[in-house]
């Protein structure tokens, strides 16, 4: 029984070993750096980023994948697709955009695109094998649509870590992600500066070990 056991788990395991694509997802609030990290990733570890950033909210929306990105931790390696998806929102209002100056036309354009990049994020959850959720730690965590993007993770059973990004900034507070999300694990990073990225890193190796 041991000896069948055993077996089947070390079949198990390299299987796993062998496999391939691990989809690690980018998932958050818009703004709050997610495709920042995904280009820092990207640029430590091929070279190259993976999309643009800007202060408007919804600059990502579409999801974005990045093949084949291996990153290295405590002399292990592990092969990723890098997918960052657009912010999750639970209201999107073209009128919010005409704030930064947009016109009405592009304004509403950018809107309908957003939701449609909302939409197409929360699908993509049936695809990931773990989550960074990337907070801003400068903000409240204990939001509407923080809430919703955990739900959402838990309800799938989705390894997550949460990457409290801006640690660089004054008002920064780590405390309360871990508060507001005390079932998962809470590091602290800045996508802009690199702060603390190492030790992302071997995060992330955790999520699938």
């Amino acid at each position: 029984m041991i000896k069948n056991l055993k077996s089947w788990l070390d079949k198990v395991s390299k299987l796993f070993a062998k496999k391939k694509d691990i989809k690690l997802g980018f998932y958050g609030p818009p703004n709050a750096g997610k495709t920042t990290l995904a280009n820092k990733i990207c640029k430590d570890w091929i070279g190259e980023e993976m999309g643009t950033v800007s202060k408007i909210p919804h600059e990502t929306r579409e999801v974005k994948v990045k093949e084949k990105v291996t990153i290295e931790s405590n002399g292990k390696k592990l092969t990723f697709n890098i997918v960052d998806t657009p912010g999750i929102a639970t209201k999107i209002d073209y009128e919010d955009f005409l704030k930064h100056k947009l016109t009405p036309v592009k304004a509403k354009q950018r809107a309908r695109e957003a939701t449609k990049g909302v939409i197409e994020a929360i699908k993509w959850l049936d695809n990931v094998d773990c989550v960074v959720v990337v907070l801003d730690s400068t903000k409240n965590p204990y939001s509407q649509v923080n809430i919703t993007i955990i739900g959402n993770l838990a309800a799938r059973d989705i390894p997550v870590l949460i990457a409290g990004n801006k640690v660089d900034l004054p008002n920064s507070n780590l405390k309360r992600i871990e508060a507001a999300f005390p079932q998962y694990k809470v590091i602290g990073i800045s996508a802009q500066s690199g702060d603390n990225i190492e030790n992302f890193y071997k995060e992330v190796f955790g999520l699938v070990n």
